[in-house]
């Protein structure tokens, strides 16, 4: 095991992750923005140091700060939580270069992995479905308006090194492809400095469903099950449960397989998800794989029992897994609403500010993930993510009832959240009853 790890993030997954390393008994290292010098993960670590001004570009997306750091501090790992540089094959390389342990997959896996035009290929040829396309990236409007009047509109047009809905367009007809494809592009290019894009059919009425795995270097992989992510605003994830409503037990097993089979034969190593988009024939595709540990984890911890941050830390430090397929046995329903500092009724528009009031629920069932306290400045410069509210029941039915009970407890002042947004969401009835939670469902029922 690891001596002291630097947890290069900020916020709720860097006290998470400090948590976890400290029941392993592992040291740990905060860095941090000079906007973040009172942000509770700063006073939890063992060490912490500021590595530069508010800007992410200054401080959290420095590297050369970092591992300054990490070599000052004498880590002999690296945990880069997510978002950041947790996808960042560079960032896996130059942790290398300085015998830094990445806790997450190879810079080669991470590349393979990351570029969505490229992870579809990978997932094609260990015959894991995929979305019907256009093969590789393309910047050639004849040639996409072609293609899509072959297969027939809408076909979405979507940036490789994308996420989070950046540098995606939806085209209904011929006639758009070429406005929308710049757009894409243009956009693409501001937010990840690669302006490649490709095209595929676009499915009506898709669920998000993704599947958690955890593989090690002795070719042991196991899945966790699914997680539904379908309730999103500007393709962005606002509340996720585990497992599905709609899954079955043999389309479960099905899925499962057919990951697990893909995994064993690309060797990922560490926690990993694949993000599937499922369709109202029950039909499951590959869309991207997510190389790192995700926001809603927890929900897939709550119906597990399994650390998912303790497993990452200890296969990333050569010990194998010690659960088997055998050992995953998926126990009741579990819900998370992230509580963000925006306002739903402005269009989720970000609101920084002092928190003046904090008071978090508690009871059976309830688990918050936050780094929020009274007093606690929000700054600007970051994701507006303030708590993760995740609850567990016997029955979905039950977790939707426990979940109004806990949101009504949350008491935040100061600034405006969605907690209101999540207290409609489940009384709605279309989600309470759960047959026809699409990824339009905020659009469709005008909850923004």
């Amino acid at each position: 095991m690891f001596n002291k790890v630097l947890i290069a993030n900020r916020g709720e997954i860097a006290l998470r992750i400090i948590r976890a390393c400290q029941e392993l008994g592992v040291g740990t290292v905060a860095v941090y923005s000079q906007a973040d010098a009172d942000s509770l993960h700063v006073t939890m670590a063992d060490e912490a140091y500021c590595i530069g001004p508010n800007a992410s570009k200054d401080s959290y997306l420095n590297t050369n700060n970092i591992i300054s750091v990490a070599l000052m501090a004498e880590v002999d790992a690296l945990h880069p939580g997510y978002g950041f540089l947790a996808e960042n094959a560079d960032f896996a390389d130059l942790c290398a270069e300085h015998k830094i342990k990445f806790i997450g997959p190879s810079s080669k896996m991470i590349t393979q992995m990351g570029d969505k035009a490229t992870a579809k290929r990978t997932m094609q040829e260990v015959e894991m479905p995929v979305v019907p396309g256009l093969d590789g990236t393309t910047a050639d409007a004849d040639l996409i308006t072609a293609w899509g009047d072959k297969v027939g509109y809408p076909i979405i047009i979507k940036a490789t090194a994308g996420g989070g809905g950046k540098g995606m367009r939806v085209v209904s007809q011929g006639s758009e492809v070429a406005k929308q494809l710049q757009a894409a592009r243009t956009e693409a290019a501001a937010s990840f400095g690669n302006d490649a894009v490709y095209v595929e059919k676009f499915i009506k009425n898709p669920r998000h469903i993704e599947v958690q795995v955890l593989a090690d270097q002795f070719g042991n992989v196991v899945h966790l099950g699914e997680r539904d992510c379908s309730i999103q605003r500007r393709h962005q994830k606002l509340i996720e449960e585990a497992p599905s409503a709609v899954i079955t037990s043999e389309k479960r097993e099905q899925m499962g397989n057919t990951i697990l089979k893909a995994i064993r034969k690309i060797g990922y190593e560490g926690v990993g998800t694949i993000e599937c988009l499922f369709d109202a024939d029950e039909n499951f595709y590959f869309m991207e794989m997510n190389t790192r540990i995700q926001v809603e984890h927890p929900v897939t911890e709550m119906v597990t029992g399994v650390d998912l941050i303790r497993e990452q830390i200890k296969v990333a430090a050569g010990e194998p897994l010690t659960l088997t397929q055998d050992d995953i046995t998926v126990r009741g329903h579990a819900i998370e609403c992230r509580i963000n500092a925006e306002d739903p009724a402005k269009n989720f528009m970000p609101c920084p500010g002092t928190v003046e009031g904090y008071i978090a629920p508690g009871g059976p069932g309830v688990r918050v993930d936050s780094h929020m306290y009274t007093g606690y400045k929000i700054p600007p410069y970051y994701d507006s993510l303030m708590a993760k509210l995740i609850v567990h029941a016997p029955t979905r039915e039950e977790a939707i009832t426990r979940m109004k009970r806990a949101l009504a407890e949350y008491a935040i002042t100061g600034v405006q959240t969605t907690i209101p947004f999540h207290e409609t969401v489940m009384n709605n009835a279309a989600f309470v009853d759960g047959n026809e939670v699409y990824t339009d469902f905020i659009e469709k029922y005008a909850l923004a």
